[in-house]
């Protein structure tokens, strides 16, 4: 595929709490763009206030996928992300606008621009009732004898995922019983093809950390304020699979609602938890060398901002 026939796409990434929603709006309406949202959590409903969803006013119109749509519980692999990100990239440009991803999974984005194949991308290594069988016993015998399971079968599967995310376990176990092969060997005979896109990615940080940190810890007095208490503890109360589990938010508040802890306490984890997924999240976008990186304590405004981001879109897409 000729570099002239790839499809243009704009992805906005950077750590929670930074500013991605707010830019990739503004860059929406200034390019006739429309919106994907990258974001493992944002995509099950009920998880609105911890996971930071984007509220109708903020949306500003602009048109929002990948949000919102899947019940606790429900399985959504990245190559499912893939998929459906790359069928709404392709009706968005049938639509004369402009795709604009964002979000803070870095797995979800990489594996979109870079094109990455999976293996089981087809469906096959899925079947219903096991699933339901390893997620009951994840109930009735905890977690850690799926987790002695899977590192029997897979090592290095269960050495990187975490014992919380029952989600990922169930899956790496199912691959193998089904198929035969390990979810690591699945993944060492994915392949990238030359990508489809001609992507330009804006990265959002700060050059002092501590700013970033103070904004998280705003963010948070927020989310308490604007109801995450009532929230987590419906959202832990109805969600067997403990997909919730896998967000910040929700089962740090777990020792206040059992009156092991303060709600201050309680809320102090999510400050220190979400800290820490950010430095995470910003070690992953700092590999990547594409990134265009726009440090908001070194320009004016957020609107000096997003000008300096519109400015590199144009040049890089000839937007």
């Amino acid at each position: 595929m000729k570099e002239t026939e790839k499809l243009p796409v704009v992805a906005v990434v950077g750590p929670t709490a930074s500013g991605k929603s707010r830019m990739a709006v503004e860059l929406a309406h200034r390019l006739d763009g429309e919106i994907i949202s990258a974001d493992s959590m944002q995509i099950y409903r009920g998880m609105t206030i911890g996971t930071a969803k984007p509220t109708e006013e903020e949306m500003g119109g602009i048109p929002h996928y990948l949000i919102d749509f899947l019940d606790l519980g429900e399985t959504f692999s990245v190559a499912d992300f893939v998929e459906k990100a790359d069928q709404h990239i392709r009706e968005i440009i049938g639509r004369g606008k402009l795709p604009i991803v964002v979000g803070g999974t870095g797995l979800y984005i990489r594996s979109l621009l870079h094109h990455t194949k999976f293996a089981d991308n087809s469906g096959s290594g899925r079947n219903e009732e096991l699933r339901k069988e390893l997620l009951r016993r994840a109930e009735e015998e905890g977690i850690d004898s799926l987790m002695e399971e899977l590192r029997e079968i897979d090592p290095e599967a269960a050495e990187k995922i975490h014992p919380h995310n029952v989600v990922r376990v169930v899956r790496a176990i199912e691959i193998y019983r089904l198929t035969g092969k390990t979810m690591t060997e699945q993944n060492a005979l994915s392949h990238q093809e030359p990508s489809p896109y001609s992507a330009c990615v804006i990265g959002l940080n700060f050059e002092d950390r501590e700013k970033l940190y103070e904004r998280i810890e705003r963010r948070v007095d927020q989310m308490i304020d604007d109801g995450l208490v009532q929230e987590a503890k419906e959202v832990l109360a109805k969600d067997p699979s403990k997909t919730a589990w896998q967000a910040i938010g929700y089962k740090e508040l777990l020792p206040y609602f059992e009156g092991q802890e303060s709600l201050e306490e309680a809320v102090g984890k999510i400050k220190q938890e979400t800290r820490r997924y950010a430095k995470r999240q910003l070690t992953w976008f700092r590999r990547d060398p594409e990134v265009h990186w726009i440090y908001l304590d070194q320009v004016e405004n957020f609107e000096e901002a997003i000008d300096h981001a519109e400015q590199l879109i144009r040049t890089e897409l000839d937007a």
